[in-house]
């Protein structure tokens, strides 16, 4: 049978973010957005998904005078990151099982 997949990395933004963030220590909005191509909006409502569920840390402070938001992937991130891709590759191996 197929492994369920994690419906909050499901969503293509969010996935990219996490795909970002799980290849690189630390990330600004700036760079995920530009990456991304996604709406400022937009990427910051996907941005606190991630980080309500514990899947990254957003730390906001200044560079210079210019806000900025940082964030980062954590342990229990990369773990369901890893179990989403793994669940994949479950759904592509399938017709090596017969």
């Amino acid at each position: 049978m197929f492994k369920a997949l994690d419906p909050l990395l499901h969503s293509e933004l969010r996935l990219a973010v996490m795909s970002i963030l799980i290849s690189v220590e630390e990330a600004d909005f700036v760079f995920i957005r530009g990456k991304t191509g996604a709406s400022a909006g937009n990427l910051s409502v996907q941005i606190d998904k991630l980080s309500e569920a514990g899947y990254i840390e957003v730390n906001k402070g200044f560079k210079g005078k210019r806000p900025q938001t940082v964030c980062k992937i954590t342990q229990k991130g990369i773990k369901a990151f890893e179990g989403y891709v793994n669940a994949i590759k479950s759904y592509l191996d399938v017709d090596k099982d017969n």
